[in-house]
């Protein structure tokens, strides 16, 4: 089954000023077949969130607790010969930038055969026939020929479908996608998504995606996290975040989206804490226009309030 749960994952960093906590007890399920977005405003987590599933974790990272379940077994405890055998092959990840994701030195054709050929025991020839058929599944034309073009030749939309197609040839279950968007224009932003929404739907994969483009996922997200501070503050399905937001950060979120029939844009107040700041209580509290006394001094926990629906909040139940 392509499915993952974060259990209570709670991850720091070692710095000069000490040991600093960034992510707690961050929990989530990506669900077999569905496509589950991690948004946020920058800093707050998504990404540590989602390379800690594949333990590519900075050097001064430290795991204190919880779990990362993926096939029945807690992927924090395995040994780094077992990962290497799970990276690629099960767990795809798609990186942020694929202006800088492929070695310019190497054809593409080179770069997703060499990936086959470290996971999978058949000749070169068949590997080489296996990344043309999954360019063709990436909808890159005259795919046989484009092998043998180096990535400055290509442009960005075509980089991000050939680092889709690489995860497509190692048929793993699960595709983890970092701001797959990043530094593309609009119309081959909704391009990529809309491949990403097919190769879930034809092929039964599950998604984990990264974004703080909240119209984007409107449209394709199965799943919400809405992650502020480390911290995940709402959990839902897509239809119901969009239309009964619960958090007042996730509110503040959706608020903030450009509107033809807004005058002015809203915008929230502050901004995120550094991982230096010690906030008590709930670290969204000093942005929040509802909090109150306990909110300062006692940190909220995720509960449901819906079916399949939780958030992190005591004041949950207010109109803004």
């Amino acid at each position: 089954m392509n499915n993952i749960e974060i259990k209570n994952l709670n991850i720091g960093f070692v710095t000069e000023q000490g040991y600093r906590p960034a992510l707690f007890d961050v929990s989530l399920k990506l669900k077999p077949g569905q496509m589950h977005a991690i948004v946020g405003e920058s800093g707050c987590g998504k990404t540590l969130t989602a390379t800690s599933i594949l333990r590519l974790l900075p050097k001064n990272a430290v795991i204190k607790s919880g779990e990362i379940i993926f096939e029945k077994q807690n992927l924090l405890t395995l040994k780094e010969s077992e990962m290497r055998k799970i990276r690629g092959a099960k767990i795809a990840f798609i990186p942020q930038d694929p202006m800088t994701s492929l070695n310019p030195l190497y054809t593409i054709g080179n770069q997703i055969i060499e990936a086959i050929l470290c996971h999978k025991n058949i000749s070169k020839q068949d590997a080489k026939r296996e990344a043309i058929n999954v360019l063709d599944m990436v909808k890159i034309p005259d795919a046989e020929n484009k092998l043998n073009l180096y990535p400055h030749e290509l442009s960005g939309g075509m980089k991000q479908r050939v680092i889709i197609s690489t995860a497509l040839a190692l048929n793993a279950g699960v595709i983890i996608a970092d701001e797959p968007t990043t530094a593309l224009d609009v119309t081959i932003q909704a391009q990529i998504m809309s491949l990403l929404d097919e190769i879930k739907n034809e092929y039964n994969k599950s998604i984990l995606i990264i974004t703080h483009d909240l119209n984007l996922i409107g449209q394709y997200a199965d799943e919400v996290s809405v992650m502020y501070a480390g911290n995940v503050v709402e959990n839902a399905p897509n239809r119901e975040f969009f239309n009964h937001p619960t958090h007042p950060y996730s509110k503040a979120l959706l608020k903030s989206l450009p509107n033809e029939s807004k005058n002015k844009l809203y915008t929230i107040e502050g901004a995120p804490p550094s991982i230096f700041e010690n906030i008590p209580g709930c670290r969204f509290n000093p942005r929040c226009k509802y909090c109150t006394t306990q909110c300062k001094t006692e940190k909220p926990t995720l509960e449901e309030v819906m079916p399949f629906h939780s958030v992190s909040c005591f004041n949950y139940n207010f109109k803004m």
